[in-house]
């Protein structure tokens, strides 16, 4: 019978920790508040205004509750302060300033506390969570929406048997825009389909990023990778049924530079970068220029018209109006208030008042004039610039440089390419779960620049001769 003697080869077994319940509740916490903005809509549909702002209020002061006293507790000095991300958080001051000039006061003062609660999430998000926790409590908050999602389009398609609006308002007799409704119930009839989030672009741009994802997870090799191929299953069929031509798009090009940081993670040499980018340079400059020459047929294939839906009419009338006040903007509303005498009636798309500029950067001009497109590059800037050097540099600290990538690395680099691409026709990134990841992500690579290593990260330490060891 085998037994334990005086000189053992290696420690006796032990089980392994438990995670502390505080923090379970921490990490169930921070997934409630990132569902509650990838999904904001889903809650403004179902509570109509007054109920998102409260719901809104009430899990911002509860992230306040419990960072404030954390912070004070490992000693304010310990807080990451110069590592935050300050281009993005002068924007934020910004917005709130330009209410002294704004030409629709009443909207700035109803959007920027909107601007101000998502931030706070982000960045309490970002210091409290390892890079696994983070990355595993986006995939439980995206699954929520994807889960959601396939409930409630079967509910309206198999039990109501008819589209339901906003507020579960009655659907009034005789035509309705469909724009107007909050699920059409598409589900098995070839429409697009809305989900939770009651719009096709969002529901898709929601499964575009749980296909990234769960696509790290995966390569990460969590436990449970079975339920993540069926998740991601569902993810490709509801992007399928939102038939989104800029996700699409977008897809394209994460997929273009996950490809090419893949390659120059298998670089050997600095020559072999070069050529990576040159190669990467000359394929994406074809591939635009291809695009160009062939736009027709390019529209034609993602069902857009050569106008693209109507947005160069959008546009127009925003670079009109943006012109008139050219250096700090019109001042700040994210999303545009419909109601607002400002934008009511201003423009209309399927009788409706629209309510950004489908152009991030057209956006930000129209509100904040072009201070407010620097601070808004600088801060995009520097996240690409991170993002794109903490996919493809191998993790080192010491002398050791052939330590292994992790899969966790290429996700924020993904996301990045992804909101920008968007950003050229639509104002996502600037506004809710778009900003919440910029400035989620920019604080976390710039304060924990290496997965699972560094005081910051609770899941791992760094033990004597560079040695990583991993807590339960």
């Amino acid at each position: 019978m085998a037994q334990y003697t005086r000189h053992p080869a290696a420690p006796v077994p032990t089980a392994p920790e438990r995670e502390a319940t505080g923090h379970l509740m921490l990490r169930a916490y921070a997934v409630l508040t990132m569902f509650a903005t990838l999904a904001h809509t889903a809650v403004f549909n179902l509570l109509g205004a007054v109920g998102a702002v409260i719901v809104l209020a009430v899990l911002t002061l509860g992230v306040l509750a419990i960072w404030i006293p954390a912070i004070v507790h490992q000693r304010p000095a310990r807080f990451p302060w110069r590592r935050l991300p300050w281009a993005a958080l002068g924007y934020v001051a910004f917005a709130l300033v330009s209410v002294i000039w704004s030409q629709w006061r009443a909207a700035t003062l109803l959007t920027w506390p909107l601007l101000a609660a998502v931030t706070v999430n982000a960045l309490f998000v970002a210091s409290m969570l390892s890079w696994q926790e983070l990355v595993r409590a986006l995939s439980s908050a995206l699954k929520w929406v994807l889960g959601l999602s396939l409930l409630i389009e079967l509910w309206v398609a198999l039990v109501l048997r008819h589209p339901i609006l906003p507020n579960f308002v009655t659907v009034p007799e005789g035509k309705i825009d469909p724009h107007i409704y909050w699920v059409r119930g598409n589900l098995f009839d070839g429409g697009r389909i809305q989900g939770i989030v009651g719009n096709a672009h969002t529901l898709s741009m929601m499964c575009l990023l749980a296909l990234m994802v769960f696509g790290v997870l995966w390569a990460a090799r969590v436990r449970r990778r079975g339920a993540l191929i069926a998740w991601a299953a569902l993810a490709l069929v509801l992007l399928v049924g939102a038939g989104s031509a800029t996700t699409y798009l977008c897809a394209l090009a994460s997929a273009a530079v996950l490809l090419i940081a893949l390659l120059m993670r298998r670089a050997q040499r600095p020559s072999h970068r070069t050529a990576v980018y040159a190669g990467g340079a000359i394929v994406v400059l074809l591939a635009a220029g291809a695009g160009w020459l062939m736009q027709d047929r390019v529209l034609a294939v993602f069902g857009k018209s050569d106008d693209f839906t109507g947005r160069f009419e959008i546009w127009a009338k925003v670079w009109e109006r943006a012109l008139t006040h050219p250096v700090a903007g019109n001042g700040f509303s994210s999303p545009w208030v419909p109601w607002d005498p400002g934008f009511a009636g201003w423009i209309v798309n399927h009788k409706l008042t629209v309510f950004h500029a489908h152009d991030m950067w057209l956006d930000v001009f129209f509100q904040l004039g072009a201070i407010g497109v620097v601070l808004m590059a600088v801060a995009w800037g520097a996240l690409v610039w991170r993002a794109w050097f903490f996919a493809v540099d191998r993790p080192r600290w010491d002398l050791e440089a052939r330590r292994p990538y992790s899969p966790l690395s290429l996700l924020p680099t993904m996301i990045v390419v992804t909101l920008l691409v968007e950003g050229l026709v639509e104002s996502a990134p600037i506004m809710l779960w778009g900003w919440m990841l910029l400035i989620m992500l920019s604080f976390k690579i710039k304060s924990v620049p290496l997965v699972g290593v560094g005081l910051d990260e609770r899941a791992a330490a760094t033990a004597p001769g560079g040695t990583i060891i991993r807590a339960s």
